[in-house]
């Protein structure tokens, strides 16, 4: 049956206007102000906006990490992000050394197969660049479509890979037409950092943020866009969180380097007090780039309004305080890092962004979900509200005010980064591909209807 959503106001990344919207099948059929649709379900949106659904470019589900697995799998987390009015993700895929990259990928797809209630896709971690993984990463590209990869600069002796495996990266990239996205920040440094305050005796939680420094976030960014610029390939910095890394990113784009820069929902609302708190509160604040002092946020909001951002990402990686952050009792470098984000990333960034006056409403709809399906080559089948597109549509209630609780959320974890913020403007009701997952604040999808989303390779958007 065909959908017209009606009496709503449509935007997007650049138009605001009252419009209705004609949904058939899967897609968006027509737009305007005098449709007429016989035998059409008639959805009311008045007094409402209609956005494009949110695109979550940065998400860890069902992620093995120290010792443990995240609390939210395909399932929960996709069905949080639907909440949360976001219709398609971007997970990462992790690799390891010796390991095929596609044996690696069937193991994503077997997380998400029959669980994913939203659209997905993956970015693919490259742990090694040897020539059996450059010569696969055609196939990955042009025919698993997975066209941005992710190197680590971090977290050595696990993850971390070495300038040469990064370079290498970057000029494969360039060849097929692939993102390369890095996580910023010295891992050597981070790794002396660490050891250092373990052997003086500083194992709590501040002490994560501590030993990784502003510093080391920004040399590792200037790093990348250097060594990006050399290969003439282009690079997408995952959750910036300092001044020193939005400067660095600020100064490739100004040379014309293809460089561009995400930043996440915590860093613009939370600060590095909280990893301060006693009793080991602090523990559920640990993630990496950690919480940074409170004059960053500005910063921050600055770079996403004048586009040295492009993008915010929620760095979902969900883990329990009880039971999971707990085995860093006595070595913060034993919590597990990450926290549950993918449900509030919109909710933070309207009411802290819009609502506040820190950002327009067009830019609002770019970041969270148009220069992502730009970036990641969605678009335009998502990303906007266009004839053609995917009927991914968010209907979204700007008045209404609610308060953030663990007690509420939808995340399959005991307790919420953002607990008791109140936040203006609500999801309302939220379709994916035409169909209602989310229909008057109520779960109405299905576990398994979401879709891999195979997508074109770089374009400059």
């Amino acid at each position: 049956m065909k959908k017209w959503i009606r009496n709503g106001t449509v935007v997007t990344a650049s138009d605001t206007c009252q419009a209705d919207v004609l949904i058939e099948g899967e897609r968006i059929v027509a737009i305007g102000e005098t449709l007429e649709a016989d035998e059409a379900e008639v959805i009311d949106a008045s007094g409402c906006y209609v956005f494009p659904g949110g695109i979550d470019p940065h998400t860890h589900l069902d992620m093995p990490f120290g010792g443990t697995v995240t609390a939210d799998d395909f399932e929960s987390g996709t069905r949080a992000a639907a909440f949360g009015g976001t219709t398609s993700i971007i997970d990462f895929c992790l690799t390891r050394k010796g390991e095929s990259l596609r044996e690696a990928i069937a193991v994503w797809h077997e997380k998400a197969r029959g669980k994913a209630v939203i659209d997905y896709g993956f970015h693919l971690m490259i742990a090694e660049a040897n020539d059996q993984v450059l010569e696969e990463l055609e196939t990955v590209v042009k025919h698993e479509g997975i066209t941005s990869l992710k190197v680590f600069m971090a977290y050595k002796n696990v993850f971390q890979a070495d300038d040469e495996t990064l370079f290498k990266t970057l000029v494969r990239a360039r060849e097929l037409g692939a993102l390369v996205q890095v996580h910023a920040e010295n891992g050597d440094v981070i790794d002396y950092l660490t050891k250092q305050a373990l052997a003086n005796g500083q194992t709590d939680p501040i002490h994560h943020a501590l030993t990784r420094p502003p510093e080391a976030e920004g040399e590792a960014t200037g790093r990348a866009a250097a060594l990006a610029a050399l290969a003439g390939s282009q690079l997408y910095v995952v959750h910036v969180s300092c001044a020193e890394a939005v400067r660095r990113i600020a100064e490739a784009r100004e040379k014309g380097w293809n460089v561009y820069g995400e930043t996440c929902p915590q860093y613009l609302a939370l600060d590095i007090s909280a990893l301060a708190q006693p009793d080991f509160e602090g523990a559920k604040y640990v993630w990496s780039p950690p919480l940074r002092e409170k004059w960053h946020q500005e910063v921050l909001w600055n770079a996403l309004k004048s586009g040295i951002l492009q993008t915010v990402g929620s760095d979902q990686c969900s883990f329990n305080f009880k039971g999971q952050k707990e085995l860093g009792r006595g070595d913060f470098t034993k919590i597990p890092n990450g926290g549950p984000l993918i449900e509030d990333r919109i909710s933070v960034l309207y009411s802290d962004g819009v609502h506040a006056g820190r950002i327009s409403l067009h830019q609002f709809v770019d970041i969270v979900s148009t220069k992502a399906a730009k970036l990641f080559g969605m678009y335009p089948r998502k990303g906007t509200i266009a004839v053609g597109s995917d009927a991914d549509i968010v209907i979204f209630n700007p008045q209404a005010k609610r308060t953030i609780s663990a007690e509420t959320h939808h995340m399959r974890v005991d307790y919420n980064p953002f607990e008791g913020k109140e936040v203006v403007g609500e999801v309302v009701s939220v379709l994916s591909r035409g169909e209602f997952v989310i229909r008057d604040k109520e779960f109405v999808g299905q576990a398994g209807a979401g879709r891999f989303i195979k997508r074109a390779t770089f374009t400059r958007p």
